[in-house]
This record gives C-alpha cells, sequence and structure tokens, in this order.
C-alpha cells in the first residue's frame, strides 16, 4: 500500500472502514508528519496529539464493536484526522483567533463546524494557522509564525484558511474544512495547489462567525481532488441539504461524492476578468494569471464546454460598501483596552473605523450588497459558469502585505512598514474576483490548473475559479473531476 499520506481522502476512508488500517495508524503518522514538517511550515498553531489518539483508539473500538454486529454502523468519516482553523472553538482546546490581544482560553465546548464533523467520525489534530481574526488574504499574526506555502517555503500559503491549505498540501492531512467570508478558502486553494470549494449561502448551516451581518461566510471543503472535497462537503451539508442524486430535483437524495462521479452536461461558460475592485484599486493581471486562465480555457473546451467573454458591469460603490460589512464584526469583538495595543495594525485600523460607524451607515450599506446581489446574479445568469482566474498575482512572499519582508518568526509592530490601507490595497489586487461571490451567495471553486515552472510540482501553482448559479456545488466538483482534478 502507499504510504498513508499518499492516499486519497476517499482511498484512506476505504482503508480505514475495511479495517486495512486503524484510526491509530492513521492519527499517528499524520501527527508524525506534523512534528516533522510544522516547524518549517507553520501550518499548526496547536497539535494535540493526546488527545487525538485517545480519540482515534476509541474509533478503532467502535469498529470492532461494528464489526462483530455488537455496535452501530460506522459514521461517514470514521477515523478520519483532520483539524479546523483556529478560529473555529474546539471543546478543550485554545481559541486564539490568531490574535495577541485576547486571552487565549480552552474553549468550553465545540462549536458548531467542530461538532458537525465530529459527529460524522472525524479526528481532530489540532488548529490551524490564520490571520487575526481571520480578516486577511494572508496567514501571518502575533502569536505564532507564520503559514507558509509548501511548494515555496519563502512564499505565503493565502489565508484566511493558509495554514489547513499548507497542511493539507503538504499532506500533513487528507483534507480540511476551512470558511470563506471574502475568498478564505479559494485563496490558500489557488495558492497551494488544492481544490477549494465555497458552497452558496445556506448549504452549509451557520454558526462559525458572529458580526458577519452582510452573511458572507461559509464553511466549506480544501482538498487535493474533486472526489475528496465532495466526501467531505458531503459531511458538512446536512441529510435535507443533500443533493439530488441525479443531479436534478424532484429525485431521491444522494451525495455529492456520487455526483462527482458523473460527467457534467455541455456548458456555456463566460470568461471575465471584470472586477468591482477596478474602480479603487486598478490593477493588471500578471501573466502567470493569464497563462491559469488559458489553461482553464483549453481544459474546458477540450471537455466539449463553450466559452466566451462575458463583459460584467459592476457599481462603484461596492469597495466602500463590502469593506464596511467585512469589517463590522471586528469592531464589536471583545477586547479590553489595556490590549488594543497588541492587534496588528490592520485590525486596530478597521477596528477603530467600525466603531465610528453609525448603524445606520452600515445599514446602507447592507442594502447596497443586496441590491449588487442581485444586479450581479441577473448578469451571470447569462452563462451556465463565470470563469476568471483564481488570483491575480503569484502566491506572494511571506511579510510582502505587511511591508516586514520574510523571516523565521513573526514580527512586532515597529517592524510592520505598511500601514493598514496599503496592506488591504495588496490584498484587493492580489484576489479581486473573490469577495464578490459572497456577496451574492454564490458557490464558487478553485482550480489548479497551472504550474509556473510548467508541470505539477514545478515552480508554483496557480489556478482558476468557476462560479455557479444557486445549488451548483455539485456541477463545480463534475467539471473539476472532469477536468482531471
Amino acid at each position: 500500500m502507499a504510504e498513508i499520506h499518499e492516499l486519497s481522502a476517499v482511498g484512506l476512508r476505504d482503508a480505514l472502514r475495511s479495517g486495512e488500517l486503524s484510526a491509530r495508524q492513521a492519527t499517528a503518522h499524520f501527527l508524525d508528519r506534523i512534528a516533522d514538517n510544522n516547524p518549517h511550515l507553520g501550518a499548526f498553531i496547536t497539535v494535540t496529539a493526546e488527545q487525538a489518539l485517545a480519540d482515534a483508539a476509541a474509533a478503532d473500538t467502535r469498529h470492532a464493536r461494528a464489526a462483530n454486529d455488537g455496535g452501530p454502523a460506522l459514521p461517514l468519516l470514521h477515523g478520519m484526522p483532520t483539524a479546523f482553523k483556529d478560529l473555529t472553538d474546539v471543546a478543550g482546546v485554545v481559541t486564539t483567533h490568531g490574535s495577541a490581544a485576547l486571552e487565549h482560553k480552552p474553549a468550553p465546548a465545540d462549536g458548531a463546524l467542530a461538532a458537525a464533523l465530529k459527529g460524522v467520525g472525524v479526528i481532530s489534530l489540532g488548529k490551524t494557522q490564520v490571520p487575526e481574526f481571520g480578516l486577511t488574504a494572508y496567514s501571518e499574526n502575533r502569536i505564532a509564525p507564520p503559514s507558509r506555502n509548501p511548494y515555496a517555503l519563502s512564499r505565503s500559503s493565502g489565508g484566511s484558511s493558509g495554514g489547513s491549505a499548507a497542511a493539507v498540501a503538504a499532506g500533513l492531512l487528507p483534507f480540511a474544512p476551512g470558511s470563506d467570508g471574502g475568498g478564505s478558502i479559494r485563496i490558500p486553494a489557488a495558492a497551494c495547489g488544492l481544490v477549494g470549494l465555497k458552497p452558496g449561502r445556506g448549504l452549509v448551516p451557520a454558526g462559525e462567525s458572529t458580526g458577519d451581518p452582510a452573511r458572507l461566510v461559509v464553511a466549506g471543503p480544501l482538498a487535493r481532488c474533486a472526489a475528496d472535497a465532495a466526501l467531505l462537503l458531503d459531511a458538512l451539508v446536512p441529510a435535507e441539504n443533500a443533493p439530488r442524486a441525479s443531479g436534478r430535483s424532484p429525485g431521491p437524495r444522494g451525495s455529492y461524492l456520487a455526483l462527482a462521479g458523473q460527467d457534467p452536461p455541455r456548458l456555456r461558460i463566460g470568461v471575465s476578468l471584470d472586477s468591482p475592485w477596478q474602480a479603487v484599486f486598478p490593477f493588471t493581471p500578471d501573466r502567470e494569471a493569464l497563462d491559469a486562465l488559458a489553461a482553464g480555457i483549453s481544459l474546458l473546451e477540450a471537455a466539449g464546454h463553450e466559452t466566451g467573454e462575458a463583459p460584467i458591469r459592476y457599481d462603484n460603490r461596492y469597495p466602500g460598501t463590502f469593506t464596511t460589512a467585512w469589517t463590522a464584526g471586528v469592531g464589536g469583538a471583545r477586547i479590553a483596552p489595556q490590549r488594543e495595543a497588541l492587534l496588528t495594525p490592520l485590525t486596530r485600523t478597521f477596528r477603530r473605523r467600525a466603531q465610528q460607524r453609525s448603524a445606520a451607515k452600515l445599514d446602507e450599506a447592507l442594502g447596497f450588497l443586496r441590491q449588487f446581489e442581485r444586479d450581479t446574479v441577473a448578469q451571470f445568469a447569462a452563462w451556465d459558469l463565470v470563469l476568471s482566474p483564481a488570483l491575480a498575482q503569484t502566491p506572494r512572499p511571506v511579510g510582502w502585505f505587511t511591508g516586514a519582508g520574510h523571516g523565521d518568526g513573526y514580527w512586532p509592530a515597529a517592524e510592520r512598514a505598511t500601514d493598514a490601507d496599503e496592506d488591504y490595497r495588496k490584498q484587493c489586487e492580489f484576489a479581486p474576483w473573490s469577495s464578490l461571490v459572497n456577496v451574492c451567495g454564490l458557490p464558487a471553486i478553485s482550480i489548479p490548473v497551472h504550474w509556473t515552472g510548467g508541470a505539477p510540482g514545478s515552480g508554483v501553482p496557480m489556478g482558476i475559479q468557476l462560479v455557479g448559479p444557486v445549488g451548483s456545488e455539485g456541477l463545480l466538483l463534475q467539471v473539476a473531476a472532469q477536468l482531471g482534478f
């Protein structure tokens, strides 16, 4: 058998269910890989090895009982190792939210995401690196070393699910849940060469994000292939939201994993480089981003799909209103006044602005975003899917957004040379096509179609983003699988 970490998540699931592998074997293997690789990768903030091994032993006991017909059937993800972003509460484990300004106390109970996945059999190995409060497109903070890109350690793994993406890409986890409020699954998936799916609004139960008045945040899978992403999505989606077996309603309920194994219909795919950030932050995509787009178009057309230019018009008021909604939550975060100075410059700046903003101003922004959603969804409806690069630039060097330069650790405030607005501008130019999808509540997937060195594993990965209509998660997974991912 291949090394445990070389198995797909689906293959590992099968080996655990059949008894070919025990949960303790799988858990110990991945813990060993974390111990060997995390010191230079920075993917984990906390590793919960003792608890993970105890949970694995309990899983093996359940397996033995089920094999002897003396216990209940095994859960969907029996014995599967994973980890949670350090924005998610896991009972008995500190949730740092990536912030030095918070008191770090163990969570009294599992959050909604951890509870759901533990309920279907996963074993948590720890908590992964995030930016402070999940605010940024890079996973660097003041409490732990930055999360680095497994394919180029001098570069970032993206954010805010950057630690989880780095861990999956480096074989420290078979797959991992991320959360996405403005690109936080798709950005690190693209940077680390993964399939990253942001489900549409309402498919996966909410519960991980407070202070999200625009309902931007949703949980979804980070995986090495579409089938693995589908398996994790099946665990995240409640039975009443499961897809129809045929992909169409009405019909019996099926699974995303089964749906991902079916070929999609022939699709009309609109190609667009338009972004609602262009009015405030004019940008030119890097050649590597355009190379990825060209590779994606070539693969899609070879699979029988039709592509064509899709000019999309966006309201110029979007940047300010999105920023108002995106940063509203940090304004209400409970931080002791004497600890405010421990916030990163970006968090501190946007927190102050959020606190100074009136409730009426926030309501005005939310009203605009609802109209933006209606207008954009109506334009996208001319196509089955809308295609863009996943990122406008290659994965950025660690420290590039803050102006700090990269190093082996993390940096005090005095070393952070870039102000908050410059940092934010860089992020919006780096990932100009992601946040609008959250505002619209639509599903979207990042697919790693290109490598800057010309071959998989050579250079750094670059991806495409496909956006679909409400309910198209299964279709997006089908297309990713059809393209060979």
